[in-house]
Formats: C-alpha cells, structure tokens, sequence
C-alpha cells in the first residue's frame, strides 16, 4: 500500500473511505510484488496498480463491492487460464491472492500518521493481518511505537504484532510474516503483511571524476541517497554534481569510517589511485554494505588485489569485491558506464546472474515473500 502512500495520505487527511487491494500472496511469474496495491474512493476514483493491467478492471469492482456492502475483508485470486482467451487473469502466467478491505480513516487514525511518515521520507511501517477472523486488521509503527485498531486491540495478540511490525521496520524490508498459536503470547495463529516505509539506500561515490556524476544521476533515479566524496576540493563541488544528495571533501576512509552505512549500502569506488583505493577498499570490505565495487582495468584491478592483500585482507573479503566495476555491457560512456554499474547492483541486490533474460529459465519476475522497498 504504500506504493500509493501519497494518494492515501490525502484520503485519510479529508476522512474519506476507501476500499484497498493489496497482493498478499505470489505464485510464479507476475509484474508486481508482494504488497502492491490498489485503493478506490465512494466516489469511484482509482489509484493505483497490482497486475499492470490484466485484472485491474475486476479489483475494482470488487473494491465497488467492498464499498458499498461495508463487509469484512476478501480474499481473491487471479490466476492464467488458456481455456478462455477473454476470462480474466494473468498474461504473464502469474498467479495473485488479493486481499480487499474497507479502510475507514475515521476509525483508524493511525494509517492517516503512518502514511503521513511514508510521504514525508521518515521511517514508518504498516502491519495487515492476510488471514483469519482478523483479516483486515492493521497496525501502525511510528518511531518507538505501535498504535492498533480496535480489531487488534492492544493485548497479547496486538502485542505480538506490534513486536514483529517493529522488528521488520528496523530490518527495513516489507515481508510477509507468520505468527502466534501460542496461548500466552498470540493464541491466534497469523499471517501478516507488514509494510515498510525505510530511509532511502545509499550509494557512496569515491572519485570526483566525469563516470561519478554520470553514476549519480543514475543512482538517484532509483531511489537512493547519493553521496559523492572526494579529497580534491576543486573537483569536489555542487556544481559538478548537481544530482548527488550531498558532495563531501575528505579522505574516502576517513569519511566512510565515520558515516552511516548498512546492508542495502552500494560503495563504488571510481578513484583508481591506490592512495586512495586500498585504505577505502580496506575498511570497505569489512564493513556490512551490500555492494562494494572499484573501476580501473585489470591491470589495475590485479595491482590493487596484490596492495590489499600486503594490507591483510582476506580472500573472504577479496570475494566480495565486484572489479573492475559493472557489468559487461560494452559500456565507453560515462553514461552508459553508470548503467552499466548499476546493472551489476541491481543484479547482485536481487541475487541474480546479470544474463539476457533470453538465455536463462525460470519466472522473469522472481517471487519472494520479503522485498527491500526504497522510500
């Protein structure tokens, strides 16, 4: 849902009601992830999309429905059928489990605070329960939190959620979670969709070079916060990186010692100047990043694999390095270099081979039921 956080945050800020769609469940190839929605208004306006358009005509007027019977939530699927070219379903031979729910921001006021975090790029989450007789319910994690509605109430079973909502929140990925059936803490027995709102990923760029400002405009349009960082004052300014979040002037491993980093961090290392390389390349590969990758030909790369080793990093370590930096992509461009690099962080984010999709098997669209979501 927060795919359309925006929308529903004005929604909820005019008290207005609304149905929500939300794929709760995946099977096989489709276009959209696990908590994608859709939500319709009393008045018949739609925001929105779970399938790129193969089902949207049928969720909404399922949402119609919702709407005007005010019942419990639904459960529906979608799934291919090639007995009936015009039945409604998937193209892609995906199957969908849709969960549709009236949501009455009146009566829970914590979704209007949770989607105003979302919008405003502070870190929020949203718990749904997907199945059972509370179907539908929702809880809000704000800061140190958690506020329910009164379906889930805060007792043991509120309780519970809350716990696993928080905890999903600080790993900042949306995932389905199972819960309870223990009689102390949650006697029911639970699947949750809990959404998370995390701060922006970010991408570190070493090197004020020409290929860096190119990395930055790509980085940014996927949604990260870019930082580009050089010691050289005069190459690094706002004017040469207008599209980088931040320019910094400092030593690379004396600045990423002291940043923040996590395990959605990419650290791209565009310098190739061993005064700068190896002591950045040294601490950045005993730090938890995602992504750690340094430009330079192979000469240069097996120079620089030869000074780090003299420095005493492992060849666990070496293993996590991706150099020289992207994928092979024939790239000569600063521009196409930086698709090129992001390519391989895509790639190696998602655990996949970075082949022409014509040469592999399998879904084109891999399911899992935990996804990192950028803000």
């Amino acid at each position: 849902m927060l795919n359309i956080a925006d929308t529903l945050h004005r929604w909820c800020r005019e008290a207005r009601p609304f149905a929500l769609a939300t794929v709760v469940d995946v099977t096989g190839s489709a276009p959209l992830p696990i908590g994608t929605s859709v939500a319709v208004d009393e008045d018949g306006n739609a925001i929105g999309s779970i399938s790129g358009g193969c089902v949207e005509g049928a969720v909404y007027e399922l949402c119609r429905q919702v709407l005007q019977d005010q019942g419990p939530a639904q459960r529906a699927w979608f799934g291919y059928s090639d007995d009936d070219a015009f039945a409604v379903g998937l193209t892609c031979g995906g199957e969908l489990d849709v969960l549709v729910q009236r949501v009455d921001p009146a009566t829970q006021p914590h979704l209007g605070a949770a989607f105003a975090e979302a919008v405003e790029g502070r870190p929020a989450a949203i718990a749904q329960v997907v199945d059972g007789s509370l179907a539908g319910a929702t809880l809000s994690v704000l800061g140190d939190s958690w506020i329910a509605d009164r379906a889930l109430g805060d007792g043991p079973t509120g309780r519970a959620v809350g716990d696993r909502a928080t905890a999903q929140l600080r790993s900042g990925r949306t995932g389905l979670v199972s819960l309870g059936g223990d009689a102390d803490t949650c006697p029911e027995q639970l699947t949750v969709l809990v959404h998370v709102a995390a701060t922006r990923p970010r991408m570190l760029i070493f090197g004020a070079i020409d290929f860096a400002a190119a990395l930055a405009q790509a980085g940014r349009f996927l949604g990260y916060h870019v930082t580009v960082c050089d010691a050289r004052s005069v190459f690094a300014t706002e004017a040469r990186f207008p599209h980088a979040d931040e320019v910094v002037v400092d030593w690379p491993h004396r600045y990423l010692a002291q940043t923040a980093v996590d395990a959605r961090t990419a650290v791209c290392v565009l310098t190739h100047d061993a005064k700068f390389d190896i002591p950045l390349l040294h601490l950045a590969l005993d730090l938890p990043v995602g992504y750690v990758g340094a430009m330079g030909s192979r000469r240069t790369h097996h120079e620089r694999l030869r000074r780090l080793r003299e420095v005493g990093v492992t060849e666990g370590q070496l293993a996590r390095l991706r150099s020289p930096i992207g994928l092979d992509l024939g790239a000569r461009t600063p521009e196409e270099t930086a698709i090129s690099i992001t390519a391989e962080i895509i790639a190696h984010a998602n655990q996949s081979t970075g082949l022409p999709l014509a040469r592999v098997t399998g879904p084109i669209h891999r399911v899992s039921s935990e996804m990192p979501l950028k803000a």
